[in-house]
């Protein structure tokens, strides 16, 4: 069922909340712990009360918010553990809502859309969001893109790799750089540690995006471009100048060591 429908009878009957529940049924997700804890920036009414409850139903615990502004408040209230951000907002956008929040938390941030065009979508990654679904939006699409953000920042094998000044400590899920913690999202944490597994080697863009987003559309490899360039400015003495993510051109990226 798409959101738009489902939106629909949410909002305009009670019963509909029960009706949702029986046809679904208590889905599996809602007896883990600890629950997910979701920022919810939509300004569409109608929109927001569907997501709410389908996300709810699906075992998140979920704050909303109509304006960039109140969601912004509520961030200061209580941080999530991911934020759901519409781009088109009253008063100040989602992009700029979400520059606002990479200026001090690495927090997971996806995107809504109404538009699946290059433009709203490269320009909401370089924003730093970590992925983006495109409306009309299905709960259960999005319940799967929140699940594999979150999965990102889960610990790895308790081993570390070094390159050069660079550190990378699976165990404690951390990277520094001249001995200087570096402030890395979960998608680009994640996107390091699939290169530094095989350090030399050319990955796709098919297979990062297997690897780190758990999806393997090839039209979503700006995603991982996207990823690469923020990584960079992030790792490298000289972004512009990369050392150590390299451009395999036609193919993807590889992580080197120093030379």
């Amino acid at each position: 069922m798409s959101l738009s429908a489902e939106c629909h009878s949410l909002a305009t009957e009670d019963a509909g909340v029960v009706r949702l529940t029986v046809r679904y049924g208590a889905h599996p997700w809602a007896t883990m712990t600890p629950v997910p804890f979701l920022l919810l920036i939509e300004d569409d009414d109608a929109i927001r009360t569907g997501l709410e409850l389908a996300l709810t139903r699906q075992g998140h615990r979920v704050v909303a918010a109509a304006t960039g502004e109140d969601g912004l408040d509520r961030l200061r209230e209580q941080r999530p553990d991911l934020i759901v951000l519409d781009v088109m907002l009253p008063g100040i956008d989602g992009f700029e809502v979400c520059r606002r929040i990479r200026r001090t938390d690495q927090l997971p941030i996806i995107l809504l859309t109404a538009r699946s065009d290059d433009i709203d979508v490269v320009v909401g990654l370089e924003s730093g969001a970590d992925d983006y679904v495109v409306k009309p939006i299905q709960p259960r699409v999005l319940d799967a893109r929140i699940r594999a953000v979150l999965r990102r920042g889960e610990r790895d094998s308790s081993d570390a790799a070094s390159f050069g000044s660079l550190v990378i400590d699976r165990s404690a899920m951390t990277v520094t750089k001249d001995g200087e913690d570096l402030q890395l999202t979960p998608t680009e944490l994640r996107l390091l540690l699939e290169l530094s597994r095989r350090p030399g080697q050319a990955l796709s863009r098919q297979q990062l995006l297997r690897l780190v987003w758990e999806h393997d559309y090839l039209g979503d490899s700006r995603l991982v471009d996207a990823c690469v360039q923020r990584l960079r400015a992030k790792v490298e003495d000289v972004p512009s100048s990369p050392k150590l993510i390299r451009t395999v051109r036609g193919v993807g990226y590889r992580l080197d060591p120093p030379s």
